[in-house]
């Protein structure tokens, strides 16, 4: 059961306003702030606005030992636990894990420290800082979350690229259903818009360099798509097994009821053109439900905006779901929120399972109806530009990965 959210995205610092910020379509993209990107190809993303950790009871001290894809999933994950009430008297923390997904991990404390010794290690020695390793490595969020509030079960980073996160919460949903734990918090993290992830994939030709418009720069499946924009916060859920969730009377958004996993085994960075490692991730988390194609109300796609992916994604779609397929809705939030990565999948995952509570769609933004791909079917409904209400049954999140890396998880309407 999924019973705590939370979330620092570039549309908002909780649930709450990145919830309405995705029914209103809004872009989170806009010009980079956090370096000077005049000599670079990309000048903008989709940065997390007015953050400032002692918001999110994180101590300013301790906020300077940690890098800020920590400090992002330290307050995602507050407020998911807050939201849960999952913290009582009688918890038995032995019993609660945290796993959570990163996809890069601490890029901008290697990035500075590395810079640093390169101007003055060869005159002065090696001088890091006693922080570099702790900051840096990726596992480090979810060691903290659990020294935070002493849970003391499964805990680890889960890292398969933009897989990350989804990875984390199909590990915490197996693990609880196999009886290793009642509940686990589980998401996911990254910030890397720095001079090295910003100029690493413009390198691979990978990101939009629409600078001169970069709110409409995201177009998932239309014809004028030129790479996805990249992202940066957390996105956190609580997983609680159900008879736990119930004997504390927590409140359920949803159920997590099945995951897929696979590998396109292709390329290192491309997916397979047919799509065969979505059809079979899909598929798999179908079969892992226990759900047929036409149980399935709403996906989540991947839709970075590129564009093989995209042709790919859509034809993985109506091989899976076949005449089903036309009756769905598609939307890509990556088209508002940017790519984040390692924490695309929490964040996306979130989304689903808010329009499965809520009944709506966020659509996918900055479509017009003279761009369209020859190569896509426009008879799908990808929910372009305007959010749709429907009966939301149930919802499949897709993340595909650098490295072939897929992963699938499904959410449906809790019915007591």
């Amino acid at each position: 059961m999924v019973t705590g959210l939370g979330a620092i995205t570039p549309l908002g610092n909780s649930v709450e306003e990145t919830w309405k910020a995705l029914i209103a379509g809004k872009s989170g993209a806009a010009p980079i702030t956090h370096f000077d990107t005049s000599k670079f190809k990309t000048q903008f993303a989709c940065e997390v606005k007015d953050f400032r950790p002692e918001d999110y009871n994180i101590d300013r001290k301790e906020a300077r030992k940690m890098d800020l894809y920590c400090q992002f999933a330290i307050a995602a994950a507050n407020q998911a636990i807050a939201d849960s009430g999952l913290v009582t008297e009688d918890l038995d923390k032995n019993r609660v894990g945290v796993i959570y997904g990163v996809g890069i991990g601490g890029i901008k404390t290697f990035q500075d420290e590395i810079s640093s010794y390169a101007l003055t290690g060869a005159e002065l020695g090696p001088k890091f800082g006693p922080f570099f390793i702790p900051k840096m490595i990726a596992d480090i969020a979810a060691g903290h979350i659990s020294i935070l509030y002493g849970f003391h079960g499964p805990n680890y980073a889960t890292t398969s690229a933009c897989a990350s996160s989804t990875s984390a919460l199909a590990d915490a949903f197996n693990l609880i259903r196999l009886g290793k734990a009642d509940a686990i918090v589980s998401g996911g993290a990254e910030a890397a818009i720095t001079e090295g992830g910003v100029g690493g994939f413009n390198a691979m030709k990978a990101l939009s360099t629409r600078n001169d418009e970069p709110e409409t720069a995201s177009r998932p499946f239309s014809a004028s798509r030129d790479g996805f924009i990249m992202g940066e916060g957390a996105g956190c859920l609580i997983l609680e097994e159900l008879e736990h969730a119930k004997a504390r009377g927590a409140k359920i958004y949803a159920e997590m009821v099945g995951e897929g996993m696979s590998a396109d085994a292709h390329h290192i960075t491309a997916s397979h053109p047919e799509g065969l490692g979505a059809i079979l991730v899909m598929q798999n988390a179908l079969d892992d439900a226990g759900m047929k194609p036409d149980e399935i109300d709403y996906i989540n796609v991947h839709g970075t905006s590129t564009h093989v992916g995209d042709i790919s994604e859509a034809k993985a779609i109506k091989e899976v779901f076949g005449e089903h397929a036309y009756k769905l809705n598609i939307s890509s939030t990556k088209s508002m929120t940017g790519h984040l990565l390692g924490a695309a999948g929490a964040v996306e995952a979130l989304a689903s399972v808010l329009a499965v509570k809520n009944d709506i769609v966020p659509p996918t933004i900055n479509h017009k109806d003279d761009d369209r791909d020859e190569e896509i079917d426009y008879d799908l409904n990808f929910t372009f530009n305007v959010a749709q209400k429907r009966v939301v049954r149930a919802a499949l999140s897709n993340t595909f990965g650098f490295g072939g890396h897929n992963a699938c998880v499904i959410f449906k309407k809790y019915e007591a």
